[in-house]
């Protein structure tokens, strides 16, 4: 008889999104005459921006001719999105990255997830505590993980760094050894950053101990302060330690178009074999390469004005998260994050945990958001709202929460 991947069993619970739209639908149905604004899941709201629209016209069009059409893409990406990326990217940030080590994706969610495959089932992995639940989550499906202790939140085997309000959100050095390192910065879910100097500390130590640092960069586009890095590959040393995500929803608005990339540098080694190379070969056998539609759509997001009308919608959402910083710090929340994050991290009404705040907001205030806890048992007793709300939106869910405080 078949046998299933028991490790799947170990999961607790659904996806943390799932149980809130769960919650939302159910309370929406007992209270139809409500008005509920969704300041929960990070997805975008503004549309995505003509000159990103015209592209895909463009590449529609070109489909639907024999000596333009376009059949299976590129494995690791077409050549003129990955040479757009080390121009207008890396090489403005003085990083040494060649198009050959760019592997064009459908987001960040997904290799991030997927990237564990290329280990070894017995590596360690730390993670911030906070931190966004897919980095963890893979890893118990592939058995590296341990037990769950319910009681604590916790994996017997998961190194965890606690981020909180008493050490300034940045993690420490861990007391045990790790092999793989995730780091977000900006950070999902509080909001807050590493500067380079903090960056660099966490990059001699992998050099130093043979650790592999994961680095979420998916919110690089909402960084507004010059000491924090947009890419870890400005930290010297970075080339031999780090493997870097990078995604084009919440710059460009792509979570409903779906495209992403990784980049491995050559000159990341384990023993004497390439991890570029494993990537490559993951790479080419589980994925056919992103659509050619959306490559070109990627591309315009470069174009001179792709980029000014990008950069428009990443200061709509910003101008929201001042809001929502200004409006709950006014109210005498304790509040972080909001300024190079389109997220906002704050502490939860005295004596509530995240769960009983999250239903105080949604049935008292019609506004929902995301329980801390749900993001690691650092998490427990803190709230996370995005700025990914339209303006108008944002602005009434602050005013609401505010009289809640009256």
């Amino acid at each position: 008889m078949f046998k299933i991947n028991e490790n799947y069993l170990k999961l607790p619970g659904s996806y943390l999104f799932s149980t809130i739209a769960k919650k939302v639908a159910a309370y929406q149905q007992a209270n139809p005459d409500k008005t509920i604004i969704r300041l929960g899941i990070g997805d975008v709201t503004l549309p995505i921006v003509p000159a990103v629209v015209e592209a895909i016209h463009k590449a529609a069009d070109e489909m639907g001719h024999a000596e333009t059409f376009h059949g299976y893409a590129p494995d690791l990406g077409y050549d003129f999105l990955r040479e757009a990326i080390v121009q207008k990217d890396y090489m403005a940030w003085g990083c040494r990255i060649s198009p050959d080590e760019i592997f064009i994706s459908d987001g960040a969610k997904s290799d991030c997830g997927n990237i564990q495959e290329i280990f070894s089932p017995d590596s360690r992995i730390a993670v911030c505590d906070p931190v966004y639940p897919v980095y963890v989550d893979s890893n118990v499906m592939a058995g590296r993980t341990g037990e769950y202790d319910e009681a604590k939140g916790m994996w017997s085997n998961v190194i965890y760094m606690p981020c909180r309000s008493e050490n300034h959100f940045v993690p420490e050095l861990p007391k045990e050894t790790p092999d793989l390192i995730y780091l977000c910065n900006p950070n999902n879910p509080t909001g807050t950053t590493l500067t380079r100097e903090q960056l660099k500390v966490w990059v001699d130590y992998a050099n130093r101990i043979g650790a592999v640092i994961l680095y979420d960069a998916a919110y690089e586009a909402y960084i507004a302060e010059p000491e924090v890095p947009h890419s870890i590959f400005e930290i010297q040393g970075a080339r031999t330690c780090a493997i870097e995500f990078r995604s084009f929803s919440k710059k460009a608005g792509f979570t409903g178009v779906r495209l992403g990339f990784t980049v491995v540098p050559k000159d990341l080694m384990c023993g004497d074999v390439m991890l570029h190379s494993l990537w490559a070969r993951r790479h080419g056998t589980k994925f056919n390469g992103a659509p050619y539609i959306e490559q070109r759509a990627g591309l315009a997001v470069y174009s001179e004005e792709g980029n000014r009308q990008v950069m428009e919608q990443v200061a709509y959402y910003m101008r929201n998260a001042r809001v929502i910083y200004n409006g709950l710090k006014e109210a005498g929340y304790m509040v972080y994050g909001g300024v190079n994050s389109p997220y906002i991290w704050l502490k939860t009404e005295q004596g509530m945990t995240s769960w009983e705040f999250f239903d105080h907001l949604l049935e008292q205030a019609n506004v929902v958001g995301t329980p801390g806890s749900g993001f690691g048992p650092s998490g427990e007793g803190y709230f996370r709202l995005t700025a990914f709300g339209t303006y108008e939106n944002t602005v009434e869910a602050v005013e609401r929460i505010k009289a809640l405080r009256k």
